[in-house]
């Protein structure tokens, strides 16, 4: 599914039928490498005269952009200007869409699957990293020292991923790992205080369960977990203590939490993918279209269609 996803973003930004795409695709070396690709921004997208826009679509792939260029990001529901400068964390988790407001950019990108990261010997597991847990920022504006700092990491990856050199995986790696770091430094975030409590735990667990389900990838997949009785029986607590620990840790109750998190995916659905109303409610798990609608708009004040339009 990795490669596939690969293939499928070099199609778009190369062509079909270019001979190139099938050249990226073949790593040097072991095929359990997983696979990683750098690229100077400005000689892939910009090379003609019209700025190219990325749209949206659900990748299965991780992807940092280093943005220098007044750029409109899109995801979710929500949209991030870069003035001047930036960096973009993409995860198969949020589709986004990215439109270069001029035709002034440059920049690097790189891409690379999760089976690439995953070889590396610090037993770094990429989905428990903040910058890649549901709710991060996506994307951070950068001021000209940190652009700088940025780009030599980037310019080195460049020059690696074309060098003879035995262990050159082992060192991008280590380069894709030091911009994971450097991007999480570029916002505070608070540190995870351990648990150790059973209110913690639970609560912890609770939602663990719920981004499980997501993202929704095909519309043959549906939530399974849908009430705070479903939640309540695979945590093994009574319903109303579920409740109360939610409360008492995020402030709201299991209902509230349960259904935002339906709405945030709803909005996602109705504006990056073609599905029709009643499949996106069959996914979310509504029996009836109505049903759906009527939630929906009970929690966005706008009807599906008139939210997609």
């Amino acid at each position: 599914m990795e490669n596939i996803g690969i293939l499928d973003f070099y199609k778009e930004i190369f062509g079909e039928g270019n001979a190139l795409v099938d050249t990226l695709l073949e790593n040097s070396g072991s095929k359990d490498l997983g696979h990683f690709n750098v690229f100077d921004t400005k000689k892939i997208y910009f090379s003609g005269k019209s700025k190219s826009e990325m749209t949206y679509n659900r990748r299965f792939y991780y992807k940092i952009s280093l943005i220098k260029g007044k750029n409109l990001v899109e995801f979710a529901d929500k949209s991030v200007f870069i003035e001047k400068q930036g960096i973009l964390f993409a995860t198969p988790k949020i589709p986004y869409r990215y439109i270069p407001e001029t035709n002034e950019q440059s920049g690097f990108f790189c891409v690379f699957t999760k089976a690439f990261l995953s070889k590396s010997k610090t037993g770094l597991l990429i989905d428990e990293l903040p910058i890649y847990e549901p709710g991060s920022d996506f994307v951070y504006q950068l001021n000209d020292g940190q652009y700088n700092e940025i780009e030599l990491i980037f310019k080195k990856m460049n020059a690696e991923i074309s060098s003879n050199y035995a262990f050159k995986y082992d060192l991008l790696r280590n380069y894709v790992i030091e911009l994971i770091h450097i991007g999480q430094k570029l916002k505070p975030i608070s540190s995870s205080t351990s648990t150790t409590n059973a209110s913690g735990r639970i609560s912890s667990l609770f939602i663990e369960y719920l981004e499980r389900q997501f993202p929704i990838e095909n519309t043959s997949q549906t939530i399974q977990l849908k009430t705070p009785a479903d939640f309540a029986k695979k945590l093994s607590v009574h319903t109303n203590h579920l409740n109360k620990v939610l409360k008492e840790t995020t402030g709201k109750n299991t209902t509230e939490i349960i259904n935002g998190r339906i709405v945030e995916e709803a909005k996602i659905l109705l504006k990056q993918t073609p599905w029709s109303i009643s499949e996106i409610a069959f996914v979310l798990g509504f029996d009836e279209i109505a049903h759906f609608s009527n939630f929906f708009k009970k929690h966005t004040n706008i009807a599906p269609l008139k939210f997609r339009n």
